[in-house]
């Protein structure tokens, strides 16, 4: 059977009757982007236990972080190929079993090299999870789509929180039960999402094409590149981008990742199409995602650094303060579907950037002295923009695609996502770090030479919050590029397969 003529029977067989999306086979879809996102996080808390517990530096430890993005940044790259190759939802059981096999070796490692090898492990079978449960979801016909919009908030209030719930539950558990429990309760929660995702009906799986071609040397180039980029970008932000030790890791990198664009522009078949850029709307839609995206996840790096380093909160009530926007984002995913059944994308994305403009601009009200719940109170008004413009974008993007299209274009935006993502935010760090450093100094030599009886704590504590107020600045202004950017978009002609509106049928990533 021909590559179009499969297409072609898949997306027939997808629209036939109608789909029935239970409870369990919403977790087994949730599941995995869920645990990959907290794990992802988790062991930043863990990591003073496990240096004591396994007799290991710090340095070391830290590798069970980078070595977990670095190997999901690998397996990223073949995503797309993989489900082509095998079906949607054969490598997504697969790998979510991996991931929780791998999560009981963590558990059980008795020395840091193998902790750090099962991360990998870890990052290899997770990577995947993400872009596949979005390709289900989303892509394919109004028929299946129409039962996942009934828990469109509940999903996205889910996949939200999993970044912010990451180092609260791993407090929580590590106090009580050591740093092995971060790991062992993926078990009870992998097992629920296998038993879920093999329920998934067929009308929401990708059949696998064993004709599909597998393309060695794109899938090269992007891997090693994501890798390189993202191991420079977070090493980056945490010493000095100029560094000779880091520069050569992100710049390598970066090239890699264009020689891949270059590459796979000119193939038939890469491991990666391309194909969604192409299109001027798709393109612009992706974009603009990434960008509301490093904007509003940025906070999950500020946030805790003010309200832990400055206003001497613990990492618990930080946490705390991070779960309300997740909340928000839920009902502006459902405001987002509400706008969308009149076909008003583009009005549900304006609306959200103004939103999105104003409550970052918020923040700057933030201060030393602040109490946690106004600080969650401003936070959420940044998860309501979140949904009201990623829901509509990402609906009208992939709910326009057939299956395979749609495996292509959710794992190209995963990369996007999360190339954007790690340089955006890791350059707002490098920023706070160099305007700490500034003002800091500025604060203590004004103190030198004025003689005010202030104490040098509280002088610091001021100078830190106006480093941070100066990064919430740079975020107001890449947040109103957004406003621009929807201005851009086009009328709202993006149509599901089967003629209905995407956004009165679709749910979030």
């Amino acid at each position: 059977m021909s590559a179009m003529t499969q297409t072609e029977s898949t997306d027939r067989n997808f629209a036939d009757g109608p789909a029935q999306l239970s409870v369990l086979v919403m977790v087994g879809l949730l599941a995995g982007p869920f645990l990959t996102m907290v794990d992802a996080s988790v062991v930043n808390v863990a990591a003073p236990s496990i240096v004591r517990s396994l007799h290991a530096d710090l340095a070391t430890v830290q590798w069970t972080v980078s070595g977990y993005l670095l190997a999901l940044a690998t397996t990223l790259a073949a995503s797309a190929w993989l489900t082509r190759r095998f079906g949607s939802r054969t490598v997504y059981v697969i790998c979510l079993g991996a991931f929780t096999i791998a999560s009981v070796l963590c558990a059980l490692a008795p020395n840091i090299q193998l902790l750090i090898a099962m991360r990998a492990l870890q990052g290899l079978a997770g990577a995947p999870l993400i872009p596949i449960s979005m390709s289900m979801m989303m892509g394919g016909s109004n028929g299946a789509a129409r039962q996942i919009q009934r828990s469109s908030a509940a999903a996205a209030i889910l996949l939200f929180l999993a970044p912010a719930l990451g180092p609260s539950l791993g407090g929580i558990l590590i106090n009580a039960f050591g740093w092995p429990s971060i790991f062992l309760i993926n078990l009870p929660f992998g097992l629920l999402g296998i038993i879920g995702a093999l329920r998934i009906a067929d009308r929401f799986n990708l059949p696998a094409d064993p004709t599909a071609r597998f393309d060695p040397v794109g899938l090269t180039l992007l891997a090693l590149g994501m890798s390189l980029a993202l191991y420079g970008a977070g090493r980056g932000a945490s010493l000095a981008w100029t560094d000779p030790t880091i520069w050569p890791f992100w710049a390598s990198g970066l090239v890699l990742v264009s020689a891949y664009v270059v590459w796979a522009w000119r193939r038939p078949h890469p491991v990666l199409s391309l194909g969604a850029l192409r299109d001027r709307q798709a393109a612009l839609s992706m974009a603009l995602v990434t960008l509301v995206s490093i904007v509003s996840f940025s906070a999950l790096f500020l946030v805790p650094v003010l309200m832990q380093l400055i206003q001497g909160f613990s990492a618990f009530q930080a946490g705390l303060a991070m779960l309300p926007q997740g909340v928000t984002m839920g009902v502006g995913s459902a405001l987002g579907a509400y706008v969308m059944k009149s076909g008003r994308i583009r009005l549900s994305v304006f609306l959200g950037s103004l939103i999105l403009v104003a409550t970052t601009a918020a923040m700057l009200l933030v201060q030393v002295r602040t109490p946690g719940w106004e600080t969650a109170l401003i936070l959420c008004g940044r998860g309501l923009a979140f949904g009201l413009i990623t829901q509509p974008l990402l609906v009208s993007m992939l709910g326009s695609l057939s299956q395979a299209e749609s495996a292509d274009a959710s794992t190209l935006f995963n990369v996007i996502q999360r190339l954007g993502g790690s340089f955006g935010i890791g350059l707002l760090a490098s920023m706070f770090a160099v305007r700490s450093t500034s003002r800091v100094q500025d604060a203590l030599r004004g103190l030198q030479d004025s003689g005010v009886s202030r104490t040098a704590r509280a002088a610091v504590e001021s100078a830190l919050s106006a480093a941070f107020h100066d990064v919430v600045w740079a975020l107001v202004a890449v947040s109103a590029l957004g406003i621009l950017l929807a201005v851009f978009l086009g009328a709202n002609r993006v149509t599901a397969q089967g003629g209905d509106s995407p956004a009165a049928t679709t749910g979030p990533a």
